[in-house]
């Protein structure tokens, strides 16, 4: 097949596109406003614009080399091909981009989901222009996104289509987040245990323990959660250390500080030691009570670990001495290891 009958070919098929075209709008009469129809016409006769310029150039290009004496080999219809479809779709993006700069994003949307066939740029485009239900119908029907899907109809505020899509992909915390936006604390909550449950058995005690506080507002249960991951094992410094930060009342904490590291077994220990260096910290007030359990701590594990003698000087921060202690102490230790 030589070009010139390659491009008539092409222009044939194009003339019964158009047919069709113009047979699909007149069915839309029906169903869209007049000017939906007459905003479709439009970008059909741009678009029949643009290809018969690419066409034009293209085939004027083909004569000037003919008439040079130029000879193409035997891929110049391949190439013909090609080199008229890239201009055809760098025409239809450069379209899709003034529609975009004019803000007409449902005509942008059109050029890129009916004449350069991506369906996701086209629900990106009418997400960007706010049409969030069109957008989700898009990523629904033509891209079975149901998260991007989902994000649209919260963003339209239709939370119960959200909620059923979220609901589909077991996305728990955010189904409860909907039906606390919806006022629905009774379904909120529901949700929220199962996400807490969820962690729960994960052995995620602080994440659970965060669904718990801020999101049900049961700062009772969020404590008992973190106690629980404190006696059990699961994350324990983690759990200690999350479980002060929610004690407020200096006075309240300092009793809890107390309490608590009398009933901390002895491998234990060494771990309630490291919360304390933080609670030392927090208030002056805490000085007193942590660094009297630090030293406890610290004189039963000696023996075992003599490294933890370090730890002195994170409760005496400004006492130039008990540097010099810890020297001669770890001097004296080195001394009896060599003998």
């Amino acid at each position: 097949m030589n070009k010139q009958k390659f491009t008539d070919k092409f222009l044939i098929a194009f003339m019964i596109l158009a047919v069709f075209k113009i047979i699909g709008i007149a069915a839309q009469l029906f169903h869209e406003s007049f000017w939906s129809v007459v905003g479709t016409l439009a970008i059909f006769l741009v678009v029949a614009f643009i290809i018969m310029m690419v066409i034009t150039a293209l085939k004027d290009k083909e004569q000037n080399r003919k008439n040079s004496g130029k000879r193409g080999s035997g891929g110049g219809n391949f190439y013909l091909e090609a080199s008229l479809f890239d201009r055809i779709r760098s025409k239809y993006e450069e379209l899709a981009e003034k529609y975009i700069a004019e803000k007409d994003y449902k005509k942008a949307a059109k050029v890129y989901m009916n004449l350069l066939q991506d369906n996701f740029r086209g629900a990106k485009t009418l997400e960007q222009g706010g049409f969030y239900n069109e957008a989700a119908a898009v990523y629904l029907k033509k891209l079975n996104n149901k998260s991007e899907a989902a994000s649209c109809y919260e963003k339209a505020k239709q939370y119960k289509k959200a909620i059923d899509l979220y609901k589909e992909m077991q996305h728990k915390e955010k189904v409860g987040d909907l039906y606390r936006e919806l006022n629905d604390i009774k379904n909120a909550h529901t949700y929220y245990q199962m996400v807490a449950d969820d962690y729960t058995v994960n052995n995620q005690m602080v994440k659970a323990s965060l669904i718990y506080s801020k999101k049900m507002e049961q700062p009772e249960e969020a404590q008992k959660i973190l106690l629980k991951g404190w006696e059990e094992d699961k994350d324990a410094f983690n759990c200690l250390n999350n479980y002060f930060a929610n004690v407020f009342d200096v006075r309240k904490l300092e009793t809890e500080i107390q309490k608590l590291y009398q009933k901390t077994p002895s491998y234990k220990k060494v771990i309630y030691l490291e919360a304390m260096k933080h609670e030392f910290k927090k208030d002056q007030q805490l000085q007193t009570v942590t660094r009297s359990i630090a030293y406890e701590i610290i004189a039963e594990k000696v023996g075992t670990r003599s490294e933890i003698i370090n730890e002195l000087k994170y409760f005496n921060p400004d006492d130039s001495v008990i540097l010099k202690d810890i020297s001669r102490f770890k001097t004296g230790r080195n001394k009896m290891l060599r003998n």
